[in-house]
């Protein structure tokens, strides 16, 4: 996957056939009242980025989006307006081949559909396809916690990246929600989720070392809402992820912050990136990643891999 080329016109046109349409016109599945088979994860192998004539130095970046409540609000704004900043500010900043995958999650515990994947993909047409194709099931569990583990569960054990697997370069792993994870993710759910034969209870803690072998991995808390500055919910955060817990108050700022986030770990100075955006989206932006990147700068002395990269 991931073979094709962005196009700023044909995300234009795509944009513009869309005004005036609801959110079921765009999601699809929302019509249907199920998830696409495509991106259903029983039976799945792997997800693959791969490199190609075309894009000779692939990125995976997958972005798992919370598809519970009002975070469905989250994955539209992305199809209207947010996919174009997101492929142009990391195109402009030094990330020439991002393949992105979109990934919806849910709650293991109560949902029907806790999860769906995606392809990694750098065409116009192709993103939106999957992007398009998460159904909003809209449920969650109401308490406080989604899987957002799943997320962690599939890059890990279900992906398979040209950048790391040839290059050593690490892929991207973006969780977004506004809810703590669950701690652990039955064996039993698992079989059933996924069609394992065979499953053990595994935690967060080691899907997260799992997938941070591959993976940079951030979570972003949308702090809007019910969970707005919610003590257990960014402690659970805190804990997990450190400095790699990014708050963001503005979820119109979504797609700037993940490119922004991922061309600072590639080197780029966050007042280079920032100078691209309008005043209102720099400032979210800078608020959002401050940590982040005062984090970045102080491992980054004399810890610099070729590239430009910097190791975390």
């Amino acid at each position: 996957m991931g073979y094709s080329r962005w196009s700023d016109d044909a995300f234009d046109f795509l944009s513009n056939s869309r005004v005036g349409a609801n959110t079921d016109d765009i999601f699809a599945n929302n019509r249907r009242g199920r998830a696409s088979d495509q991106m259903l994860p029983t039976g799945l192998k792997f997800r693959e980025s791969r490199d190609s004539d075309v894009h000779p130095e692939s990125l995976a970046i997958a972005v798992f989006l919370d598809e519970t409540g009002s975070m469905g609000r989250i994955p539209e704004i992305m199809v209207r307006e947010k996919l174009g900043p997101l492929m142009n500010t990391l195109i402009a900043h030094g990330v020439e081949h991002p393949q992105i995958l979109f990934g919806g999650i849910g709650d293991h515990h109560s949902d029907q559909y806790p999860l769906q994947v995606g392809q990694f993909e750098s065409g116009t047409d192709e993103l939106d396809q999957w992007l398009t194709g998460i159904y909003l099931e809209g449920n969650g569990g109401g308490q406080s916690r989604e899987s957002y583990t799943l997320a962690w569960l599939v890059t890990a054990r279900h992906t398979s990246i040209d950048c790391f697997e040839k290059r050593g370069v690490k892929g991207f792993l973006f969780t977004i929600g506004d809810e703590a994870a669950w701690d652990v993710l039955q064996g039993k759910a698992l079989q059933k989720l996924l069609g394992y034969a065979e499953a053990d209870d595994v935690t967060d803690r080691q899907l997260l070392e799992e997938a941070q072998r591959s993976y940079h991995v951030f979570h972003i808390h949308v702090n809007e809402g019910a969970y707005r500055d919610d003590a257990n919910v960014l402690g659970y955060w805190k804990k997990m992820l450190g400095e790699r817990l990014i708050i963001l108050n503005d979820y119109n700022a979504i797609a700037e912050t993940i490119a922004s986030t991922v061309a600072l770990v590639h080197g780029v100075q966050l007042s280079d990136i920032l100078a691209s955006f309008d005043q209102k989206t720099a400032g979210t932006v800078r608020h959002a990643l401050g940590p982040v990147n005062s984090s970045l700068i102080t491992q980054a002395k004399g810890s610099a891999s070729k590239g430009g990269v910097v190791s975390l």
